[in-house]
């Protein structure tokens, strides 16, 4: 099991594959956007991730790293692309089926296939084995077939690939077997096997008991609002209680995991998924609930600029997907007095036009903090008040210091706090 082809070079694949080919391995990485492919072979990276630069470098240099857009037969193959939500929230198992028919062509006995991507409960079993039993050999008997889902943070992947405890689950016992083999070669963290169809459960579940608890917070800012106390407060009291653990408010939920995992849940139970499905509702409200108060601050100025910090979905990284961020944009450009402005020192890459910190604030007339980056802590409102022509700030996910933006005269607004 030296040979292994890896399917998605994104946040997780492509970490995976700079991972396993330090370990040894011989990897064949492959993504079907022939920019990420080229950026790749020129020595560069398409995923802003600390430490990530560095083993991708060692891999490459190695020779035990190949990138290129078409699978090469292996004995292992790892399938790692995205399943994206549709439009009715149901799972769009396209690319894996697109990846699994890839390889079909290329499976021999004894081979193992991975499955990494998110996805809904069953989708092992009654997806992606009938699938790949196209090839003529049967699952579980002539090859293995396994679920083994990401457990990462964004801005610490390299880390927790390694550290973190790892779910592996199998269609049988023999292929949760095989498939630890792979993963004992670099997990440090402890390697628990189940059946395919409880991991998948595991992850989704891992993402929807947070959704539901920032959807309790998020809750809790709208009625702190409405109440004129402040909810930052609340969380932070009731969490001396030695058995609560509240999250915290913020603008919205986003990123690929917690805002699109627990809609795979709902999919297959619909009848039985009230209160998962409620978390979703309450938390995709939330960039509807800040336009409101941007609306409530501006909206009877006039033609006026508004200035968004931050566009990615959540602090120190470069991902926009399901970000509030974008959500709150899309909505406050569709007013035709509103000038937007958008400055993210992580995004470089987007359909929209990004500006510099000076730029995007110059003679603005309102400031809307919506990611809170490591890079927005250094702004003081003495910067601002030099450039901005209103001095009104919004921030969601209280990073600044309240009482010295008002005494540069600011008006200054906290999102959950109504005071």
């Amino acid at each position: 099991m030296k040979e292994i082809c890896i399917l998605g070079l994104g946040y997780i694949g492509l970490p995976t594959a700079s991972t396993l080919a330090v370990n040894g391995f011989k990897v064949h990485g492959v993504d079907i956007d022939p920019t990420i492919v080229e950026k790749l072979n020129d020595g560069g990276t398409h995923v802003e991730e600390p430490g990530l630069s560095t083993v991708l470098s060692a891999a490459l240099c190695s020779g035990n790293l190949v990138v290129s857009s078409v699978p090469k037969q292996a004995d292992v193959y790892i399938i790692a692309v995205p399943t994206p939500i549709k439009e009715e929230n149901k799972a769009d198992l396209s690319c894996i089926e697109n990846a699994a028919r890839s390889i079909i062509p290329l499976l021999k006995k004894g081979d193992i296939v991975i499955l990494e991507s998110t996805s809904p409960p069953g989708t092992c079993l009654g997806f992606l084995k009938p699938l790949l039993e196209e090839s003529g050999l049967e699952m579980g008997v002539d090859c293995y077939l396994a679920y083994c889902p990401e457990r990462v943070l964004p801005g610490n992947i390299v880390n927790e690939l390694s550290l973190n405890n790892r779910i592996i689950g199998g269609i049988n016992q023999a292929s949760a077997e095989q498939a630890k083999k792979i993963y004992e070669t670099f997990v440090c963290g402890e390697i628990h096997l189940t059946c395919s169809t409880t991991a998948e459960m595991v992850k989704l579940m891992e993402n929807s008991y947070r959704d539901v608890n920032i959807a309790l917070a998020n809750e809790l800012a709208m009625v702190s609002h409405d109440l004129g106390i402040n909810a930052w407060d609340v969380v932070r009291l009731a969490n001396l209680h030695p058995r609560v653990n509240l999250h915290l408010p913020g603008p919205g939920v986003g990123g690929h995991c917690i805002s699109v995992d627990p809609w795979f849940i709902i999919e297959k139970f619909p009848q039985s998924t009230a209160l998962i499905r409620q978390a979703r509702m309450v938390n995709d409200e939330m960039p509807s609930f800040v336009c409101c108060e941007i609306d409530k601050k501006v909206g009877h100025l006039g033609p006026i600029k508004l200035t968004i910090l931050g566009l990615s979905y959540k602090a120190n990284v470069n991902d926009i997907r399901e970000s509030p961020a974008l959500k709150i944009f899309n909505r406050l450009r569709c007013n035709p007095n509103y000038q937007i402005a958008l400055h993210d020192p992580h995004v470089s890459s987007t359909e929209y036009p990004l500006y510099d910190l000076e730029t995007a604030c110059r003679d603005s007339d309102c400031i809307v903090l919506v990611t809170d980056h490591k890079e927005f802590r250094q702004i003081r409102p003495s910067h601002l008040s030099c450039w901005v022509k209103r001095k009104i700030l919004i921030d969601t996910r209280n990073l600044f210091n309240k009482q010295e933006w008002l005494d540069h005269g600011f008006d200054f607004t906290l999102i959950g706090a109504g005071v």
